[in-house]
């Protein structure tokens, strides 16, 4: 069996990147409606960040876990996308290195729309204390609801329409990171 490769796939444009958040609804109502996080949203505690739609909506359970009841899309510049991975370190790093890292790096098996483990890796990052205000008020440049959205994919998958529930995925293709940053964090390609 060949080894599973580890890539960064995205929603991206030539200045943003998309990551995804599940939210309990009294954090994510009260950042639409400022437009950015605010309390409750916690800047006290690291938060993860995935590029991947399909992986978020395995983890929250297609926005039915408490707490992750609603998806939001996060808009965020590239520059502090890549700037988060240039601080990063993977979560099987020396625990001494982990424990004082800004940032940290997990690879996790990519997930089908039916939440089936495939044969590649999705990159989760956490954005630690040190750099969430920065993460919320520099590198965030946009939020957008997805709830709606994943509970129609969900309804539609649970009546056997997987094609239709596939039309309403969000497009992610490749996106590449500097070579250091790739080598560091185990990118392939």
């Amino acid at each position: 069996m060949p080894p599973m490769l580890r890539h960064i796939r995205a929603d991206h444009d030539a200045r943003t990147l998309t990551v995804y958040q599940a939210y309990a609804p009294a954090v994510a109502e009260a950042a639409l409606q400022a437009g950015r996080f605010v309390p409750p949203f916690s800047f006290r505690r690291m938060t993860w960040i995935k590029p991947s739609f399909r992986w978020l909506m395995h983890r929250s359970n297609w926005a039915q876990k408490p707490g992750q009841q609603r998806i939001l899309a996060v808009r965020i510049t590239r520059y502090g996308w890549e700037e988060a991975l240039s601080r990063a370190v993977l979560t099987t790093s020396e625990p001494s290195a982990v424990a004082v890292a800004a940032v940290h790096v997990q690879w996790d098996p990519e997930r089908s729309l039916r939440g089936a483990p495939l044969n590649h890796y999705s990159i989760q990052v956490g954005i630690g204390r040190d750099l969430i205000r920065t993460y919320a008020d520099e590198w965030v440049v946009g939020l957008t609801d997805l709830t709606d959205r994943v509970r129609k994919i969900a309804t539609l998958l649970q009546s056997g329409r997987a094609a239709q529930a596939q039309r309403l995925l969000p497009p992610e293709r490749p996106y590449e990171v500097p070579r250091a940053i790739a080598e560091r964090l185990g990118i392939d390609g």
